[in-house]
């Protein structure tokens, strides 16, 4: 967090999920602001693709943003940045509303690997990001709209390690006995940056929840164990895809500690723990962000194959999922032969046979919808994410 006032345009991040490095004010109306990022416990696989900051001060003509610092490391492969030349960050006047930057608004330098942004403000105080943010504050907020729900069961099944709560939410028609009912486990925001797979956590709650007579069948048909936010701890500090002691979230789950990485500890316990106890899981998805892949990826017992590959076609045709490839299988580790570089679906079909999908969502240019994503696109997506899943868990085998 920093507050910085120097000429006329203030650089701040003193809010949840504020975050950036270094600015230097080039002139009075030219920022040169190095992106924070981060890395993890070993110092290694930098990531740098969050930033969000306000601006006050703002004059009634250009301003000129240089985003820089963005070169990072992936799965220990130097060379790789994630910010690229067709990212468009966005900017809101109020932090309700966010409008992406326009093609006429950036430009790439390949060279120095920067992005440069050009604005005339609409007003004197602005906010800039990567992708329009979603807070533990939001969170908080929605689940309170939600309070009294009958469907909805809310569970506290651990805490990170600056003590927040993990939650569980549950989701069925508890009038109807859970014998029979398919159940699906999701689980959303193990990197802090990825914020978008929240707006289609929230939009899946809201369907589900509502009185559409869609979402009641669907509720009488299954059950949605639900955790919503992975992270908080990142979420809140700005961070990336590192959880407080610098593990990654959506690694590790073949060399979980409770002390170093309790979010792991009490997600593997609570989704293990259900299944040790008799409880079926049909399907497991976690949910992720990239710039310009998109694709559903699995970690399947044969007879779970063709439920995926339902699933993959009903996304495929009836929401705006834009697949860059084929369902892919994953395999054994991120990085064979090395401990602690499993991911969540990899881990738990190690473990107990769990038939766990990956789903990575562009936050680029989605040539489906013929545009960028918006908030509104993955509130929808959530809506129809409920209904895919449930009509591939339940239709009958064509």
């Amino acid at each position: 967090m920093l507050s910085l006032f120097l000429a006329a345009i203030a650089v701040s991040t003193q809010f949840e999920a504020g975050s950036l490095g270094k600015v230097e004010h080039l002139s009075p109306v030219h920022l040169r602001c190095s992106v924070e990022g981060e890395s993890d416990q070993d110092k290694r696989n930098r990531q740098a693709n969050w930033y969000y900051f306000q601006l006050d001060g703002l004059p009634q003509s250009e301003i000129v943003v240089d985003l820089v610092n963005l070169a990072g490391e992936y799965n220990y492969r130097p060379g790789s940045h994630s910010v690229t030349k067709g990212s468009r960050p966005v900017y809101s006047y109020d932090r309700q509303r966010w409008e992406h930057f326009t093609d006429a608004n950036v430009e790439w330098d390949e060279k120095e690997v920067r992005l440069r942004l050009k604005l005339v403000p609409e007003r004197g105080r602005m906010w800039i990001a990567h992708v329009p943010p979603y807070t533990n504050q939001r969170l908080r907020r929605l689940l309170a709209e939600m309070n009294g729900k009958p469907y909805l069961e809310k569970q506290v099944i651990g805490r990170t390690v600056q003590r927040r709560d993990i939650l569980l939410l549950t989701v069925t028609n508890p009038a109807i006995p859970p014998a029979g009912k398919k159940v699906v486990w999701l689980m959303f925001r193990q990197h802090a940056w990825e914020a978008p797979t929240s707006h289609v956590c929230e939009g899946l709650l809201r369907f589900l929840l509502s009185d559409d007579p869609a979402a009641a069948k669907i509720r009488d048909q299954v059950i949605f164990k639900i955790i919503p936010l992975a992270d908080p701890d990142g979420v809140a500090r700005g961070g990336v895809r590192f959880n407080a002691h610098g593990y990654d979230l959506n690694r590790n789950w073949d060399a979980v500690d409770p002390r170093r990485m309790p979010e792991i500890a009490a997600q593997r316990s609570a989704i293990l723990g259900w299944v040790d106890k008799g409880g079926r899981i049909d399907l497991f998805i976690a949910f992720h962000n990239t710039e310009s892949a998109e694709y559903l990826e699995g970690s399947l017992p044969p007879e779970a194959v063709p439920t995926a590959e339902r699933l993959f076609r009903l996304l495929t045709l009836k929401t705006s999922f834009n697949p860059t490839s084929p369902l892919r299988r994953s395999g054994v580790s991120t990085t064979p032969g090395k401990p602690g570089r499993m991911t969540v679906n990899q881990g738990l079909y190690r473990d107990r046979g769990i038939p766990a999908l990956l789903m990575e969502q562009m936050v680029e240019y989605n040539s489906k919808l013929g545009r960028l994503p918006r908030v509104e696109d993955r509130l929808e997506f959530g809506a129809g994410l409920a209904q895919a899943v449930w009509e591939a868990l339940t239709a009958p085998q064509q």
